[in-house]
C-alpha cells in the first residue's frame, strides 16, 4: 500500500484505540455510580464520560469488540461503522472521523492484522502515558518516515516539538487569552500552549483556540489531537490567505509555522487592512503570512512565526520593502536563527519572527526601536544521524534571554544582571543599526564575534601536551617492540 495511504489508515485506528481505553478506564466509575446494568443507562453513562473528559464510545465501537472481528471479510464495514457511531454519540466529532476502511482496495486480512498488533499497544490515560501528545508523537512518526514517499517536505506539515516548546516558552501565553494559527496542522501550537499555562499556572488552561487548515486530512487530525484532551477549539477548513474564516478576528498570541517558501499561492486582494505594508510577491509567501499574522494581533498581541531564513534578508519583489515598513512600524520584535536539521525532509534553514503590536505595552519595558537577535545555530544536539532537536536547557536560555531583555529596564548598565548582550550570541540592537544594514535582520550582522583564546602562551600550552602525549605514546611502542622482540627470541627467531 502507498504510504500516504497507510499513515491514515492507521491514524484513524490509533484514535479509534485511544478512545476506546480511554473509555475502559473509566467504567469502574459506571459501576460505582450506577450499578452493574450500567450499560442500560446510556444517559447516565453519557453524563460520566462528560465529566471525566472521555468520550463515550457505545458497544459495537469499542476495541474489544471490534478485534473479536477483527479476522472477517466485513471488518472494514465494521470500523466504519464503529466510526459513524462514536460520531453520533460524540457531536464534536461530526465529520471529523475517517470512514473509508470497507473499500474494496483495503486488504481486510492485512487490516485485521493490523488490529490484533495494535490491540497489544496501550493508549489510555493510566500510568506512564497519562498526558502525553499521543496522536502528536504518532503524526510525527508517520510524517518523519513516509513524507519523502509522498515526495512533500514534512517540514510544512509538521512542527518539530522542540521548536513549538521554543515559540511557546518566548511568548509565555496566558489563561483566559486567544491563541490563533492559521495553518494549524495538526494542532501542535495549541496542545503545547495549554501544557505551558497547565504547567506555569497549576491550573488547566483556558485559553480561547482559533485555527484554519488548508490540507482536509490534517485537519480532521487536528480535530482528533484537541478532542483526545478535552480541548475546545474553533478549527476551520480552507485556505488561510485566500478565503480568512475569521476576517474579524482579532488575538492575543499567534504561534505559526507557514509552509516555507510557497510559490502557487493567491491572496484576496480585497482584504486591504492585511497588504498595508505592500502587497506580497506572486513567487514566495513569506511575506503575505507575515502581514496576515500582523492583521490579527489584538493591540497588545504577540506573534511567534517559523520562516525560512530567506525571509530575513530577500530583497526580490516587494519583500525588501515590506519588511522595511514592519521595521520602522516597529513590529519586529526579536529575531532568532535555528540550527539546521531540525526540520523533517527539509535542509532548508530556518529562522523565528517574534513580531509585538504595542513595545511600549506598560507590563514590559519600553523597547521602542529596539529588535532582540538571538543565533542559535550552534544549539541542539543529534538525535539520530540527520535529525537535530533544542534541548530543553537550549529553550531555556533562548526563552531567558528575551524575557530578561524585554524585562531589563536599563541592559547597558554594568549594574544590571538581567540582561547582557552575549558575543556569538545574543544583541540588542537599534533600529538605527538596522537601517544602516539596509534592513536586513539576519542575527550574524549585528551579534559581536566570540572571542576565541589563541595567544602565543596558549599555542605554545598545546604543543607541550602534544608533545608530552606523543611521548608516551611512543615510550609504550617500543616497550611493545622489545618484548616482542624478546618473545621471538625464545622461540629461535632473532630480529
Amino acid at each position: 500500500m502507498d504510504a500516504a495511504e497507510y499513515k491514515h489508515v492507521v491514524l484513524g485506528l490509533i484514535f479509534l484505540k485511544y478512545i476506546s481505553d480511554a473509555f475502559e478506564d473509566v467504567v469502574p466509575l459506571f459501576v460505582d455510580e450506577i450499578g452493574k446494568e450500567w450499560e442500560k443507562d446510556t444517559a447516565g453513562v453519557k453524563d460520566i464520560c462528560l465529566s471525566e473528559s472521555v468520550f463515550y464510545v457505545p458497544p459495537s465501537s469499542r476495541w474489544s469488540y471490534l478485534q473479536g472481528r477483527a479476522k472477517l471479510s466485513t471488518i472494514g464495514k465494521d470500523i466504519d461503522d464503529a466510526m459513524d457511531a462514536i460520531e453520533k454519540d460524540n457531536p464534536s466529532l461530526k465529520g471529523v472521523l475517517p470512514k473509508d476502511y470497507a473499500r474494496p482496495a483495503l486488504d481486510k486480512q492485512r487490516l485485521g492484522e493490523l488490529i490484533d498488533l495494535m490491540g497489544s499497544i496501550a493508549l489510555n490515560n493510566n500510568g506512564e502515558n497519562k498526558g502525553k501528545d499521543v496522536l502528536g508523537f504518532v503524526f510525527e512518526y508517520f510524517l518523519g518516515q513516509f513524507a519523502d514517499a509522498e515526495g512533500k517536505k514534512g517540514g510544512q506539515f509538521y512542527t518539530p516539538s522542540c521548536i513549538v516548546k521554543l515559540l511557546v516558552a518566548v511568548l509565555a501565553p496566558e489563561a483566559e487569552k486567544r491563541v490563533y494559527d492559521g495553518c494549524c496542522g495538526s494542532g501542535g501550537m495549541f496542545v503545547q500552549s495549554e501544557r505551558f499555562i497547565e504547567l506555569h499556572e497549576h491550573r488547566k488552561g483556558k485559553i480561547s483556540i482559533y485555527g484554519q487548515e488548508s490540507n482536509p486530512t490534517t485537519f480532521k487530525l487536528a480535530k482528533m489531537n484537541l478532542a483526545i484532551r478535552g480541548i475546545e477549539a474553533k478549527i476551520e477548513l480552507g485556505d488561510t490567505l485566500m478565503a480568512d474564516k475569521f476576517p474579524d478576528l482579532k488575538v492575543d498570541y499567534i504561534l505559526a509555522n507557514p509552509p516555507f517558501n510557497v510559490s502557487d499561492y493567491n491572496i484576496n486582494p480585497a482584504e486591504t487592512h492585511k497588504w498595508k505594508y505592500g502587497i506580497p510577491p506572486t513567487g514566495n509567501a513569506n511575506y503575505a503570512w507575515l502581514q496576515h499574522f500582523l492583521s490579527k494581533l489584538a493591540p497588545n498581541g504577540a506573534a511567534g512565526i517559523v520562516l525560512a531564513n530567506g525571509s530575513m534578508s530577500s530583497d526580490t519583489a516587494t519583500e525588501g520593502q515590506i519588511r522595511r515598513e514592519l521595521i520602522e512600524n516597529d513590529l519586529v520584535d526579536c529575531m532568532v536563527s535555528l540550527p539546521t536539521q531540525l526540520f523533517y525532509n527539509t535542509q532548508i534553514p530556518a529562522c523565528l519572527w517574534f513580531l509585538s503590536r504595542n513595545k511600549t505595552n506598560s507590563k514590559f519595558r519600553n523597547r521602542s526601536n529596539e529588535i532582540l537577535f538571538i543565533d542559535a545555530r550552534e544549539m541542539g544536539t543529534m538525535i539520530s544521524r540527520k535529525q537535530k532537536e533544542l534541548t530543553d536547557k537550549d529553550i531555556e536560555i533562548i526563552a531567558d534571554a528575551y524575557h530578561n531583555w524585554r524585562k531589563c529596564l536599563n541592559h547597558d548598565s554594568p549594574d544590571s544582571h538581567d540582561y547582557h548582550d552575549i558575543p556569538g550570541f545574543c544583541k540588542s540592537a537599534a533600529i538605527e543599526d538596522v537601517r544602516k544594514n539596509n534592513h536586513i535582520l539576519t542575527p550574524g550582522r549585528y551579534i559581536d564575534f566570540k572571542e576565541v583564546a589563541d595567544d602565543v602562551q596558549a599555542f605554545d600550552e598545546k604543543m607541550k601536551e602534544l608533545t608530552a602525549t606523543l611521548k608516551k605514546q611512543m615510550d609504550k611502542s617500543e616497550i611493545l617492540d622489545q618484548a616482542i622482540k624478546d618473545n621471538l627470541a625464545k622461540i629461535g627467531f632473532k630480529i
